[in-house]
């Protein structure tokens, strides 16, 4: 759930900054981007220099650097965050972000964040207790704030009771249950297809296209971050990706197998494999020798898994297809929209540099059942597979599969 989220900490001046090392540890091997805010007092019990090492990122402390005049930007380190989670959390910062004071680097960037935070008190028992504390504390669950509840302990000063600071472990646990709870896609299964197929005319040779799978692979890793349950069906390729239940086929016919096995218990179904659309008729069991000046290959067409699937699609299911075209690419992408009773198709073009196989990038179009266009910029393949999940989700909206 952390993988790639931009998270900021923030460190206050308590006994359990501590932890602060082991919670950044943990997240920078849960694959998060985390940045350290240290407030002048924190660093009093954790040095700027170990948070810095473990979090690959320098640690800002203050405003700016007196001897170099570099300054620390806290709107850009609040809009940089995904989440914000301010750990440990001491009475005096809660009271200031409970009343708007911003003294130091942290409270200013709190005040600039426009993403969720969290904030692990860490306190004696009398502090915590306080009527004050407790005021100010829902006064922040009142903003929106999420409160990580401290644990019953051994304190400081000797006292046992509530005011110990999560430990990292809980806090990282707490997390991923916050944003899996929020993701759009939760429970919903997604059947996604990628990369070429292969069809054999011998044990040494195929036909086949120039599709790397990178696209397919974009979306599968897209629709997991929001939440789905992944199976992605892939022909040969060398993409990687983790978190997914994959299936690998090489030809068109495997490819329809598993996709006919898969395809009544999804919820949507992302069809961005380039199938072949022929495969021929006989395949040689030895491999054929070069011995005449012409060789002739008889071909059959495949099976058209995306229209062997628009037939079987339910009211409640999402079925997206794609096409790379080469010329009249609209009216192409909307006969194959409607032939094959798509929901949503998505067009690119080889005319459009930086677009179609192999390449980094993407230009699409979005064509919608009653033909309405969405047209999108060139983009990495990464920013247009959140584009058609973008659309993906408003499609479910509109179809009342989503609140």
């Amino acid at each position: 759930m952390l993988d790639k989220k931009n998270i900021l900490i923030g460190v206050c001046g308590s006994i359990a900054a501590y932890k602060a090392a082991t919670l950044v540890r943990l997240l920078i091997k849960a694959g998060a981007n985390v940045k350290v805010i240290l407030t002048p007092d924190a660093c009093n019990f954790i040095t700027p220099l170990t948070l810095a090492t473990l979090s690959k990122n320098p640690v800002y402390t203050q405003y700016f650097e007196p001897e170099t005049g570099v300054w620390s930007n806290h709107v850009e380190l609040g809009l940089w965050a995904d989440y914000l989670i301010i750990a440990p959390a001491t009475a005096n910062t809660i009271g200031k972000m409970a009343n708007g004071l911003c003294d130091n680097l942290l409270t200013a960037a709190y005040l600039s964040a426009k993403c969720t935070v969290f904030f692990a008190p860490a306190m004696d028992l009398d502090m915590w207790k306080h009527e004050t504390t407790q005021e100010n504390i829902q006064r922040l669950q009142d903003f929106g704030n999420i409160l990580i509840k401290p644990n019953n302990g051994e304190l400081a000063s000797g006292l046992h009771g509530e005011g110990r600071m999560a430990e990292p472990e809980e806090i990282i646990a707490f997390l991923n249950h916050h944003i899996k709870a929020s993701l759009p896609l939760l429970g919903k299964k997604v059947l996604v297809t990628a990369g070429p197929t292969y069809e054999a005319i011998d044990p040494v040779r195929f036909i086949g296209n120039h599709s790397s799978g990178k696209m397919g692979f974009a979306l599968a890793q897209q629709l997991y971050h929001l939440g789905a349950e992944i199976t992605l069906i892939t022909g040969p390729t060398v993409e990687k990706i983790d978190h997914v239940t994959r299936i690998d086929v090489i030809s068109a016919a495997q490819m329809l197998n598993a996709c006919t096995t898969h395809f009544a218990q999804s919820d949507i179904m992302v069809m961005s494999a380039a199938v072949a659309d022929y495969t021929p008729v006989n395949v040689a069991e030895q491999k054929i020798k070069k011995t005449e000046s012409e060789f002739n290959i008889a071909l059959k067409k495949t099976t058209d898994i995306l229209a062997t699937l628009g037939q079987q699609k339910r009211e409640n299911q999402i079925l997206v297809g794609f096409a790379l075209e080469t010329n009249d690419e609209e009216h192409h992408a909307k006969e194959k929209l409607k032939k094959k009773n798509l929901d949503m198709i998505v067009l690119n073009s080889l005319n459009d540099k930086g677009a179609g196989f192999k390449t980094e990038t993407n230009k699409i179009t979005i064509f919608n059942k009653e033909f309405n266009s969405k047209s999108f910029n060139i983009k990495s393949k990464t920013d247009v597979a959140v584009d058609i999940c973008n659309e993906i989700l408003n499609l479910m909206i509109a179809k009342h599969l989503l609140p």
